[in-house]
């Protein structure tokens, strides 16, 4: 067998395979013989057609076509095994067929051509000079405080209230009817009794909690409110509504003393200050570990955006499925029926969404394996392989998640090889940091150019 190879654009290789006459004559006399053995002739018994009757029954056409078909498969599995191709995916006829048929003569040489996707070749930039700004994230000293807050909000209790107005912060009862402005209509469904409602922002319809704000309890009000526009009934968007209330009931939160008992009770630390400083701690490495996430980030995208490397479609389409997989066991874990949700549209719409992270994904992923292949000191090491399983594989069984051990192996090598492929980069790079916020990404930047052109000149 000759084969000439090719090297085509987006990571495909065409082949042009040569097959030798005693292949071809071997592959239409099979044709033959199997129709011989299956076909329903008439007056004939299976397996005692003549030759002459079975090409004039079927034509030469046809038993020519189906003798190409049992050549070109096996034909390009031997090809791709002789020249040890690593091939991706099933391969594409370019050649047109009508005009095989034609060329295809039993017992001579026959020559067509195939395309195959395969691994990309990745040539990357200088890697080991690379210059990146990434934003810095500081812990903000209000963090502590603001949670400590909300743990005493969510801790604290209602008592009564008789002798104020509702406030907001209040946690109210109350009887309500809503009525259309304009024609004093009565809203379908805009009616309650004994409803309970916490005077908050962002409760309830806009303009409704601060029209109860004031109110004595026992006290009758009519509040005017506008729907907001998109509002989810379609036909009360944007219009005025006078709703009728009645205050029934009145009760205020009673926070806890931030002291040592609370601490102790809620939050287990011994004393209030021992848990202040636990949550300092806390948030102080959360905002390095964002730090230096942004970091990678931004090396990463810097060590793609200087290297060629040209993705064959197989492997988008593998990662898309991939990225819609995780999608739909996140989409089922929140309780929801993903036969009855994913329609084909949607499914549609959801590839069209996920390729672009699926080409960023694949081109930052095969960067850090060429870097890793180039510096033999960041494969990791059977030692560090062994105790990472090991630490993944508790992990699952506490989650009673089943495992193939194969396939763990092959995830913690890598991982392992993208974390001290990373952290080797980070000491190679210079990085400089930024306040949080100073950097935009593409899409804000679009966006703030998009609102700038759409402003009226003055």
């Amino acid at each position: 067998m000759k084969v000439t190879q090719e090297k085509l654009p987006a990571s495909q290789l065409a082949l042009e395979i040569e097959i030798g006459g005693e292949q071809t004559k071997k592959a239409y006399e099979k044709v033959v013989k199997d129709l011989t053995q299956s076909a329903n002739i008439p007056g004939f018994r299976k397996g005692k057609v003549p030759r002459q009757v079975l090409v004039q029954r079927f034509g030469k056409d046809r038993l020519k076509a189906a003798a190409i078909e049992e050549l070109l498969q096996p034909s390009v599995e031997e090809a791709i095994e002789q020249e040890n191709i690593e091939a991706l995916g099933n391969y594409q006829l370019r050649s047109e067929y009508e005009q095989l048929a034609q060329n295809y003569k039993p017992g001579e040489p026959f020559k067509f051509s195939v395309s195959l996707d395969v691994p990309p070749e990745v040539k990357l930039g200088d890697y080991k000079n690379l210059q990146v700004q990434a934003e810095e994230v500081k812990a903000d000293p209000e963090q502590v405080e603001n949670y400590l807050q909300e743990k005493r909000e969510q801790e604290a209790t209602l008592v009564p209230v008789e002798d104020r107005p509702a406030a907001m912060g209040d946690t109210t009862v109350i009887d309500y009817e809503g009525r259309l402005a304009e024609s004093d209509e009565l809203i379908e469904g805009a009616q309650a009794e004994d409803f309970e409602l916490e005077l908050a922002e962002g409760k309830f319809i806009e303009g409704m909690v601060e029209g109860i704000v004031g109110m004595n309890l026992g006290e009758t009000k009519e509040i005017s409110v506008t729907f907001p526009e998109g509002y989810a009934r379609e036909d009360l968007s944007e219009k005025t509504a006078k709703f009728t209330v009645t205050l029934k009931d009145l009760k205020a939160k009673e926070l806890p003393e931030l002291d040592d008992d609370f601490a102790e009770d809620v939050g287990e630390h011994s004393t209030l200050e021992e848990w202040r400083e636990a949550l300092r701690k806390q948030y102080e490495e959360e905002a390095e570990a964002q730090t230096k996430t942004n970091m990678e980030q931004a090396i990463v995208q810097a060590l793609v955006e200087q290297s060629e490397i040209e993705l064959p479609e197989t492997m988008i389409d593998e990662e898309i499925q991939l990225i819609l997989k995780q999608s739909v066991m996140q989409i089922s874990q929140m309780g929801v029926d993903v036969n009855q949700f994913l329609t084909k549209e949607m499914v549609e719409g959801m590839k069209e969404r996920s390729r672009p992270d699926a080409v960023a994904r694949l081109q930052q992923n095969l960067a850090l394996q060429e870097i890793s292949k180039q510096e033999a000191e960041l494969n990791p090491t059977e030692e560090e392989i062994k105790n990472k399983a090991e630490e993944v594989r508790k992990q699952l069984e506490e989650k009673q998640q089943e495992y193939d051990e194969e396939r763990l192996q092959e995830y913690v090598e890598e991982d392992l090889r993208q974390e001290k492929t990373l952290a080797w980069l980070r000491e190679q790079a210079t990085v400089e940091l930024v306040p949080e916020g100073t950097l935009k990404t593409d899409s804000e930047e679009t966006e703030a150019e998009t609102s700038e052109e759409s402003e009226p000149a003055e």
